[in-house]
């Protein structure tokens, strides 16, 4: 083949724009202009990025691959940005629209207080990775040693340890919130926090936990 590299036509660039769960103007404190910046602009680009980077590795020389530079290497590194991009944006937007009440007879509020001690201590480390990245600041269990953890990255795809599986995914970059907060991150943070359906984390984490 050249070298060329052929992607299953199943596998490659087969990537959709997941419409949001919820009328934009639901949430409290998140304005219908911003969740439609977020949504309709940021999340889309990278779904869209996504599946032209695949279209490329179908093609691309992987006879020319080198680590100085070579298009291999620059498509196999944004393809886990843009496709963690698209996953976390899916997942952040699908564990909003509820209430933020955290009921203590779910599953996953029982083992965010036997992870972390307590609730409250959950909530001020998640708040402070949150406020400390660029990126994200994720509550994930990680499958490794079936633990609860908040993990953090300055982008898409740092940050997390392998077999980690993200439930709580909360996105601090600037395009998240400035049209509502400006440069009050806390605040956006709090508002975030009042909007999880936690009813949502919990089918995520009771899913999570077949694969411990």
């Amino acid at each position: 083949m050249g070298g060329e590299f052929i992607m299953a036509k199943a596998y490659a660039a087969q990537h959709t724009i997941k419409e949001m769960p919820y009328a934009s103007d639901k949430l409290k404190g998140i304005s219908k202009q911003q969740l439609t910046y977020h949504h309709d602009i940021h999340y889309a680009g990278y779904v869209k990025k996504r599946n032209e980077v695949e279209t490329a590795l179908q093609t691309v020389d992987m006879n020319a691959a080198n680590a100085n530079y070579s298009l291999i290497g620059e498509l196999k590194r944004r393809e886990t940005f843009n496709a963690s991009g698209q996953v976390l944006h899916e997942i952040y937007f699908d564990v909003m629209g509820g209430d933020g009440n955290a009921d203590q007879k779910l599953e996953v509020v029982k083992k965010i207080t036997q992870d972390f001690g307590s609730f409250e201590r959950w909530q001020e480390e998640f708040i402070a990775s949150g406020i400390s990245t660029f990126g994200w600041a994720v509550l994930c269990l990680d499958t490794n040693d079936n633990t609860l953890r908040n993990y953090s990255g300055d982008t898409h795809n740092q940050g997390c340890v392998w077999g980690s599986i993200p439930l709580i995914p909360l996105d601090v970059f600037e395009h998240a919130y400035y049209t509502d907060q400006g440069p009050n991150r806390k605040a956006y943070i709090e508002a975030f926090l009042k909007n999880i359906d936690w009813k949502k984390v919990n089918e995520r984490y009771k899913k999570a936990i077949k694969a411990c």
